[in-house]
């Protein structure tokens, strides 16, 4: 098979792939709301933490992780160069972002990222974890920690990894517009008064320290608020 053909193709599985979100999916399974309902809003494994436990997290985690490596092991079998591995994991993490079966409204890619990080650069994606995990311990703030590994990878890719830096930048570029967008989304949304209750996504510490939503309210996909009702 061509390099440019095989490429594409696993580019397309690993878009559709990363478009499974695990904390959805996980829920679901497990009884529980819909994330993007609760706490923060975004699907993703600090969000399930903060509003449903550590159990269904880990496991959310452990999925967002796993969903693209099949199609990175395809690419490295397949012997494709460094840029088209890069690719296939970079379409992975769009599909996380920008999944097609919820309406192009994602995570922010943080724990896919591990994932493909494990598959092209196994030193750099545990030195990243191990400081996410320390980070998110010391300041009680999950997205902190997300945005100091995002910065961290690329430094320790040329370290560690040279051949992968470039295409390590590329990822590490994704996960930090993730973020900036969905803290400019929550301030503007903060500005109406109705949408107060949306949890900040820089003061996740909530998610490392309690269960549920204290405030009683959250928010669905489309930005609308919506209050438990009163027992």
């Amino acid at each position: 098979m061509p390099p440019g053909l095989a490429t594409a193709l696993l580019m397309s599985g690993g878009y559709l792939s990363g478009s499974l979100l695990g904390a959805i999916w996980i829920c679901r399974a497990w009884g529980l709301g819909d994330p993007r309902f609760a706490g923060s809003g975004n699907p993703g494994f600090s969000n399930v933490l903060r509003a449903f436990g550590w159990r269904p997290a880990l496991v959310t985690l452990l999925v967002d992780a796993a969903k693209g490596m099949p199609v990175l092991w395809a690419a490295s079998a397949l012997s494709l160069s460094v840029w088209a591995q890069g690719l296939v994991g970079l379409s992975v993490l769009v599909g996380h972002s920008c999944p097609v079966w919820h309406r192009g409204r994602g995570g922010k890619a943080v724990a896919s990222a591990f994932g493909v990080l494990l598959m092209l650069a196994t030193p750099v994606a545990l030195i990243c974890a191990l400081c996410w995990f320390l980070l998110a311990w010391r300041v009680r703030t999950a997205a902190v920690a997300s945005l100091a590994s995002a910065l961290m990878a690329p430094l320790l890719s040329y370290w560690l990894s040279p051949a992968m830096t470039g295409v390590i930048c590329g990822f590490s570029l994704l996960v930090l517009v993730r973020h900036a967008w969905n803290i400019r989304r929550w301030r503007e949304r903060k500005r109406d008064r109705s949408l107060s209750t949306l949890a900040d996504p820089l003061g996740e510490e909530d998610a490392l320290t309690q269960r549920g939503d204290p405030g009683g309210g959250s928010v669905n996909p489309d930005g609308q608020a919506v209050r438990r009702q009163e027992e």
